[in-house]
């Protein structure tokens, strides 16, 4: 018989990237705190701009560990991916506020809103007043920065302490923002954390709720000790009838209120409900407040142009169109390239696998979460920094227990977002300290509705209480 011939050795698979350590994979975190905290906390660099270059010394550390730039690339494009939906979500809202705006909607909700003002019930009513104006507008900001500064005049003259008065404004103006769908905070939230914008808000509603509720109780107990004078503040008056004179109510204006959450609460899809509104809000707007054409397409694209002649009114109302969503979009774009590169790279998979051995029960990865959105509030003194960087770095942990995403998103923007103006250096502290005049340790005990949520949402997590199991909906809104 012949000898067989001798086989030959298989040829050798080229070795893949080397798995890095924890140490290697923590550089990235480490650089973009330090990058955030020095260049957005002291040189109030805007963030999407050190975002590209934290993931361009990622990318440099990952090319490092032969990883090549078409993986990188591809890492990227799939985290982009995944919020595609969620984007596009908020690119309507920015369509709808605009819309609502010209309508007289918004505006007439805000009119009513103050006109519940009682003197004798001042803080409920300053903190149920903002909170209703936030949710019509969006905006913590522009309801602490108009209605909010009324309010503090009116406790000036009413001889009430303003560190009280401006708790319960923060309270307020912070609950309405993280419960509007007009929001960038939760809009931000439920993209970072692939959620449904109006299920996050639901979800959401079972723990804000509580500590609003409680906030009001708070105030209320506190106002029995304060004594009831007439009300008298001519910001207020002012803009009751400036709001009164530029703009024609009707009770009709609320159709497209009512339209789209009637949608949203029997699941109909998000988008094609937002254009309806938007559509019905052009039409009321062309009745009712005589816009034309071009003034409607305007509000739609770059947002409301209000030119009322009062500056206060003014700052409240312009707002809105596609152009008003670029800012937020940025910062999440920037973000999840970062996120592609670390998840590409393999630096996620070694700090969540990390993560996921600290974290073995619900109660603890809830924790976490918290842990980790009030270190970065504090470390990066930005709501949006606060929501994004700890959803992308633990969001995947709560897939792995099969919790819906919508535990993530409200944990983000009720422990991130929300904290942040309790911070006295970071950009909303400034801002409200500035504007009310009140510091921010001053206003920081009263403020209860957004520190009380921390507290809320661990002992849900240890109890398992509200912690929605995922479901095959859920996957398939994340794209799994």
């Amino acid at each position: 018989m012949n000898p067989s011939p001798p086989t030959e050795p298989s040829p050798k698979k080229p070795a893949g990237p080397p798995k890095p350590s924890l140490g290697i994979a923590l550089i990235p975190l480490i650089a973009m705190a330090l990058l955030l905290g020095i260049g957005y906390g002291v040189y109030k660099i805007r963030p999407q701009v050190l975002l590209v270059a934290a993931a361009f010394l990622t990318g440099l550390l990952a090319w490092a560990l032969r990883i090549s730039w078409r993986d990188m690339q591809q890492g990227i494009v799939d985290s982009i991916h995944k919020a595609m939906p969620a984007i596009l979500i908020m690119l309507c809202v920015g369509v709808l506020i605009g819309t609502w705006m010209a309508s007289g909607t918004i505006p007439m909700v805000i009119y009513y809103g103050l006109k519940l003002i009682s003197p004798k019930y001042f803080l409920v009513t300053a903190c149920f007043v903002c909170s209703l104006v936030a949710l019509a507008t969006g905006t913590s900001w522009g309801t602490i920065g108009t209605v909010g500064v009324a309010f503090v005049g009116i406790a000036m003259g009413l001889g009430l302490p303003l560190g009280v008065a401006a708790g319960a404004i923060v309270c307020g103006a912070y609950f309405g923002d993280k419960m509007s769908p007009f929001s960038d905070i939760p809009n931000l939230a439920v993209v970072t954390a692939g959620a449904n914008l109006f299920d996050h808000i639901k979800h959401t509603m079972k723990s804000a709720v509580p500590g609003w509720l409680l906030s009001l109780a708070v105030y209320f107990v506190l106002g029995l000790n304060y004594r009831s004078e007439a009300l008298s503040d001519e910001r207020m008056t002012l803009i009751l009838e400036t709001l009164r004179r530029n703009f024609r109510f009707n009770v009709l204006l609320l159709l497209p209120m009512l339209l789209v959450f009637y949608l949203a609460f029997t699941k109909r899809p998000t988008i094609p409900g937002m254009l309806f509104s938007s559509a019905l809000a052009a039409v009321l707007a062309a009745v009712f407040q005589k816009a034309s054409l071009i003034e409607i397409a305007t509000a739609m694209n770059s947002g409301y142009p209000a030119h009322t002649g009062v500056e206060a009114v003014d700052r409240l109302l312009s707002r809105g169109g596609l152009m008003s969503m670029m800012e937020t979009q940025l910062v999440a774009f920037t973000a999840f390239s970062f996120g592609g590169i670390m998840q590409k790279a393999g630096f996620l998979g070694v700090i969540l696998d990390k993560v996921t051995r600290v974290a073995r029960t619900v109660g603890s990865l809830v924790a976490v979460t918290i842990g980790s959105c009030v270190v970065t509030a504090i470390v990066t003194g930005s709501s949006y920094l606060s929501v994004i960087i700890p959803g992308e770095l633990l969001g995947p942990v709560f897939r792995e227990k099969k919790l819906a995403a919508k535990n993530v998103s409200r944990i983000i923007v009720e422990c991130g977002g929300i904290i942040v103006p309790l911070i006295p250096w970071s950009m909303a502290g400034v801002y409200i300290t500035g504007t009310l005049g009140v510091p921010v340790f001053d206003y920081l005990p009263w403020a209860v509705g957004n520190w009380a949520a921390i507290f809320i949402l661990g002992a849900y997590g240890y109890a398992k209480f509200t912690m929605a199991p995922r479901t095959r909906e859920d996957e398939t809104q994340a794209g799994s």
